[in-house]
């Protein structure tokens, strides 16, 4: 029933340059912004949990597991909301409004673990209520044949800055301006993201919400159809087998002996990488398919774990690398090869249903991960992760055959 009301994009969107819509750009600028103020924030957490109040990497991936599956909670409420209105524009903004607001909690939370795991989780809940809008907005302000462009672009905008917050919270820090200055500077610049998007992100033309009331779970019914379906399988097998970033980054440093300041740092590697290739990679998908592109990013993640366990400062750089090219090959491109599968007037919601399936299957990745690695050793763990990955790959792929 859904799937024949495919919504076509109106005639001649605007674009900024490349084909790419001034929406697509103006939804980069916000995710820029907003990944500057969250990353001054998150880059110093595993150094900070590990060698600061000493969790061992069992409790690593439980907070890591919470961060990333807080997101989910109200991933599929504030898509199925913005589809509902008919609003997407002003979902999104509530959500990256509500991440704004956490900021100001962190101060408050000090050494308690319980108290800046739950303003954590309420961060990672207003990214899960924008997620769904804003990639909708993406699809339905870009034809079909870019989606893969439009995407590579905003990711490359969102990646600049994680790349900058990390920069921007060592240097106050090295200015001796204290964490209480980092934390009201990353609350300025996320209430600066919201005001982007709310007066100068142009919004697409979005379907007339149904005058009849969609219940939410047969909004949900989508997702049975065969594409979405086999892409919410493999996205919630290869979830399951991802490392969390925050273990990852600790597993580097420790196998590579790398001393423990370098460690927030780490993530540099990632987003650098990330940042340059994700426009080029989107391109690439749009050409050559996306699934397949999808399925070869975690390729370069199986082939990142494999050379996790080698001992060596130079390996860690090719495994930051590997692992930036992975989520340039996979974060946006499963939007892009998702969305033209559901019809505009119920695409936040679908697409926020995949999200949460992945969102929900890394936490337990997670946890999981990290459990094992408190029990054995890093080069042990990674082996062991990368021969499962491999096989998930293998049924990800025949996923992708199935007609």
């Amino acid at each position: 029933m859904y799937l024949s009301t495919v919504y076509r994009p109106a005639a001649g969107p605007r674009t900024a340059g490349g084909g790419v819509p001034a929406t697509v750009v103006g939804l980069g600028l916000v995710s820029m912004v907003t990944d500057i103020s969250a990353e001054m924030v998150t880059a110093v957490l595993p150094l900070y949990l590990m060698y600061g109040i000493g969790v061992g990497f069992l409790h690593l991936g439980a907070i890591e597991g919470l961060y990333t599956g807080s997101a989910a909670v109200l991933r599929l409420a504030g898509g199925y909301v913005a589809d509902r209105l008919g609003r997407p524009k002003a979902v999104a903004a509530a959500g990256y409004a509500l991440s704004a607001a956490t900021k100001l909690g962190l101060p408050a939370a000090g050494g308690s673990l319980t108290g800046l795991g739950l303003v954590l989780a309420a961060d990672r809940a207003g990214k899960g209520i924008r997620t769904g809008p804003r990639d909708a907005m993406i699809t339905l302000a870009t034809p079909d044949s870019l989606l893969g462009r439009a995407f590579g672009v905003h990711r490359a905008l969102d990646t600049a800055g994680a790349l900058l917050g990390p920069l921007a919270a060592a240097g106050l820090i090295a200015l001796a301006a204290g964490y209480e200055t980092v934390f009201v500077v990353s609350f300025t610049l996320a209430v600066v993201g919201v005001l982007v998007l709310v007066f100068f992100v142009p919004v697409p033309a979005t379907p007339r919400p149904s005058r009849e009331r969609v219940a939410f779970g047969r909004a949900l019914t989508m997702l049975a159809a065969p594409g979405p379906r086999r892409a919410c399988l493999a996205a919630c097998l290869l979830g399951l087998l991802t490392a969390g970033d925050m273990v990852l980054y600790v597993a580097i440093q420790q196998r590579a002996g790398l001393p423990t300041a370098v460690l927030p740092l780490l993530p540099l590697g990632t987003a650098g990488t990330f940042l340059f290739a994700a426009a080029p990679v989107g391109r690439l998908a749009d050409r050559v398919g996306r699934w397949r592109v999808f399925i070869g990013g975690h390729v370069l993640l199986f082939c990142a774990y494999l050379l996790v366990g080698v001992a060596s400062p130079v390996i860690a750089l090719a495994v930051l690398a590997l692992h930036g090219l992975f989520y340039a090959a996979t974060d946006g491109v499963l939007m892009a090869h998702v969305g033209p599968l559901i019809p505009a007037e119920l695409r936040a919601t679908g697409l926020a249903g995949v999200q949460t399936v992945q969102a929900v299957a890394r936490a337990f990745g997670a946890i999981g991960v990290g459990a094992i690695l408190q029990f054995t050793g890093v080069h042990t763990a990674f082996a062991w992760l990368a021969a499962l990955l491999g096989g998930a790959i293998l049924i990800a792929a025949r996923l992708g055959r199935s007609r």
